[in-house]
Order: C-alpha cells, then structure tokens, then sequence
C-alpha cells in the first residue's frame, strides 16, 4: 500500500526535492536565428537554444512532494520558488470580478448618430456567428443584449407589458408537446447568466415543468426559502437521482445570496429521501404522506433505521450519493466546461451494494467512499492506528511547509463543536477545501440533528469562502461510508473542487 500522508504520530509527511542533474545532448544540428529586438534595435537570438555541450544544472529549484492523506488521491508538487514569491502576498490569492461586457453597447457607440434608435445594432448582435454568440452569451452583463440573444433561441410569450409568461411550444408526431427551441445550447448559456433578467430565467428554466415532465416529489419551505425536489427517472446515475433545486420565487445564482435556510431545505430533502427509502426497504413506518417531515420526525426516523441496522437486517441500497456543481461555464469552441441547468441545485441518489453481470455473477458496485473504507483498513494494518483521529492531530499540529514560524501555520477556517473545514495539506485541486466530522460519523444516516446543522453550515461556508475569493465554478463531493460498512472510524468527508481559469 502506497504511504499516507498523515503518520501515525498525527503528523503530516513533506518530502523535499533538491534537484540537480547532467543531461546528455543528443541533438545534432544548430538552428540560429534572430527573433526580434529591443526597443533601442539589438538583435534577439536564439543562441541559448543551441548548447553545444551536456547540459548541467547544478541547483534546481526545490520541490515539496507532499502524499495525500489518502493515498488513492496522489501527492502534491509545490515549487519552492513559486510557493515562496506567492508566500509573500498571501492577499492576491484572488480571482478578479468579471469585467462588463456589453457587445450592444460597443456598436451603438460606433454607429452613433446614424443608429439612433439602435435597429442597426441589434440586428447586428442577432447575426452574430454562432461561436461569438456563445461567448457572448456567457461573458455579457448587459440584460438588454441577453434578452436579445435570447429571442434568437425561441419565441417568447409576453403580456401587454411586453414582459415574458412563457415560450412557445411544438408538437411533436405522435402528440407530445415540447419547447420550441432553435439553439439549445445557447439557451442554456443565457439561462446560467446571472445578468439575465429574472423573469427570463423562470420562464427558460424555473418554472416547474418548463425542463420536462419530471415529478416533483418534494418541497420545502421556509420563510425566504422555497426548494423543489425533481426525480429524474431515466438518470445517468442507475435507479434514478433526485435534484433539489431553488424554485421559481426562489431565484438563486450566487452563494452570497444563499442563506442558511436556502441550504437546510436543500439537505433538508437529501436526508429526507435517503431515510425515507432505506426505512421502506427495511419495513419502517414513514410517519406522514404528501408533506415534508419534521426535524423531529427525520431524527426519529434516523434512529429506528439504525437500530434496526443494528440488528443485521440486510439491505440493497447500502450507499448514498451526493454532490453539487455550482456555476457554469462553455466554451464557444463547443466544450462543456461545468454544471448543469441551475446554478443552486444538489443532486443526490442510492447505490446499491452490487450489480448483476449479463452471466448471473455479482461486483461490488462503485460508491467512492469505499475506496476510504479500503484505505483504513490498510492504514491500520499498517499504523496498528485509526486513521481519523491522526489526520485530526496533523491538521491542529500543523507547520508551515517553508519553515517560517512567525507566519500562519493554521489550516483550519472554521469549527464547531461537531465538524471542521478545513483547507488539506495535500491539494487534489487548487484552492480545494474539506469538511469533516470531529466524531466517528460516516455517513448522512450516523449523522444526527446537530450533526446536520453542523455540515449544512460548514457546506455553506466553504461555498461562501471561495466564491469570495472569486471562484465562480466549485464541484462539491460527498465521501461516505455505506450503511452496513463496520469499519467505525471512516467519517463523512466533502471535498470542494474549485474550477481555476488556466489550471488543469
């Protein structure tokens, strides 16, 4: 088994480079050239291209290999002159906000007096080729030249104050009706752009039933929270998912306008629908029809599937699933490049234990927190310790990789009596975060009331962290424990992956 990167004395590993190296040139011929000059006109070549000799370097840059602490996840490469520059200006850890775009106003400026009500220019942005239109489409802050592109994609609705109530529908042969939309994809460029008018975004996307006839199975509501949960029968995730989404009064597309509420209805229906359908396949009463449960009722709920767990009832459905991606992004060279249809959304489902092959025989099927549990087992086969509570220890005992005492060692951005966020010594993804319990809890069903507040609030606040640091695309993963899994020590752990422009 490859190493962890947290010892068995709670301490994390860094391994450090020191390079040097003779490289044998192999290369036969010289391909001189100039490729231009300075401002006071001397020539620029290429000399340096061209060593005539073996190639020496005597020193290279430092670099820190650091394991991840889950092996599985790889190591971390830092360059110690890039870490050590950026080191010193912590600030501009940053992305800048988006400047406003706005194609329509550039032509109007152009054209001036002799386009005075604009005829000219809008129908110049509605010509657009269509990879400029993409672009367009995502990069605009100007609700005016979004409304405009929008027209391009269907017919819209609108009533006598020229505001749109719906889009046009088609029907097909055999009778099923269908929005009648031109350029899907540009549809749902426009729809993901927060600068869209909103009454535009209920319409193309929020108004239940507008994306197609999946039900809608669960509701929750607060007093400035409306969340809708949709079943997605033929899924690409086997058995079907569900999606909470933010509803239609309830338009969401930043994590600064989420509150607190908004994300305890959204897991609020995960944990609702994950109790509900374990405690039908064990033969558990569900107290109620068509309403949600009470935060009473899920506990109690909880607790009777466990118990009976506890029991050696067997299950089909040992796993659950979850995750999110916020933000959205395309490429106008055709290339997806995050999210789904909303901005504010989760989607979560049930993994069964294992998946029948076309000869009869049985695998284990894929939930990612098993290969945590195939880690630990391994880890203290190894140790002759629990790995958790190590990794626990490496995270409060942390020091600086760069050895400088007199500046912030810590790791931890928030804590409470029951979870830790937490950015991990090991990156699997630029400014990634992590969340954990600070008890053995490895999955929604071992995670009780004040368990959920805990993790609602620190999903929450990792969101809100680095979307102030201006990340605008994060996938969010849960790591779970399955149900019937004895290993006790694996905890609940969510990774957030924040999507960085011009890194991998």
């Amino acid at each position: 088994m490859r190493s962890s990167g947290v010892t068995a004395d709670g301490r994390f590993r860094v391994g450090i480079h020191r390079p040097w190296f003779r490289v044998a040139n192999l290369r036969s011929d010289s391909y001189p050239a100039i490729l231009g000059t300075t401002p006071d006109g001397t020539p620029v070549d290429n000399q340096k291209n061209f060593p005539q000799g073996d190639v020496t370097e005597p020193s290279a840059d430092r670099i820190f290999e650091i394991p991840n602490p889950f092996p599985f996840k790889g190591v971390t490469y830092i360059n110690s002159a890039w870490a050590d520059k950026n080191a010193e200006n912590p600030e501009n850890i940053h992305l800048p906000k988006p400047r406003e775009v706005s194609f329509l106003d550039k032509i109007k400026k152009q054209a001036g007096n002799r386009d005075k009500d604009g005829t000219e220019a809008k129908a110049l942005l509605k010509a657009l080729p269509r990879p400029l239109a993409l672009a367009l489409a995502d990069t605009s802050t100007d609700p005016e030249e979004l409304v405009l592109l929008a027209e391009t994609t269907c017919t819209f609705i609108l009533d006598n104050k020229k505001r749109p109530t719906g889009i046009l529908f088609k029907k097909t042969g055999d009778g099923r009706l269908f929005p009648d939309i031109q350029d899907h994809t540009l549809y749902e460029i426009l729809a993901n752009n927060p600068h869209l008018p909103d009454d535009y975004k209920r319409v193309m996307v929020l108004m239940p039933g507008i994306q197609g006839n999946s039900e809608i199975t669960g509701e929750w509501k607060g007093k400035k929270s409306h969340v809708f949960e949709y079943l997605r029968r033929n899924s690409y995730i086997p058995w079907g998912h569900f999606a909470a989404n933010t509803a239609h009064d309830t338009v969401r597309y930043s994590i600064q306008d989420l509150s607190y509420e908004n994300m305890t209805g959204m897991r609020h229906l995960f944990c609702q629908r994950i109790y509900v359908r374990l405690a039908r396949e064990l033969g558990i009463p569900v107290p109620g029809s068509l309403r949600i449960l009470t935060e009473a009722e899920l506990e109690n709920l909880r607790i009777n599937i466990m118990k009976a767990l506890s029991q050696g009832q067997p299950l089909k459905f040992t796993g659950s699933l979850w995750g999110w991606n916020f933000g959205f992004g395309y490429a106008q060279s055709g290339y997806r490049l995050h999210a789904s249809h909303q901005q504010i959304h989760q989607q979560y489902a049930m993994i069964p234990e294992t998946v029948t092959e076309d000869n009869g025989d049985n695998f284990t099927s894929y939930a990612c927190g098993d290969l945590v549990a195939d880690f630990l087992h391994g880890y203290r086969r190894e140790t002759g310790t629990d790995f958790f509570p190590n990794l626990i220890r490496a995270i409060r005992s942390n020091t600086r990789t760069d050895g400088r005492e007199e500046r912030e060692s810590s790791l931890i951005l928030f804590e409470d009596k029951n979870v830790i966020l937490y950015v991990p010594k090991a990156q699997t993804s630029q400014w990634e975060l992590q969340l954990m319990p600070l008890t053995p809890c490895g999955n929604i069903l071992e995670a009780d009331t004040s368990m959920r507040h805990s993790l609602d609030l620190g999903i929450l606040t990792a969101l809100r962290v680095l979307e102030k640091l201006g990340a605008r695309m994060v996938t969010s993963i849960e790591y779970a424990k399955r149900f019937n899994e004895k290993e006790t020590d694996q905890r609940l752990i969510y990774a957030f992956l924040p999507k960085i422009p011009e890194s991998p």
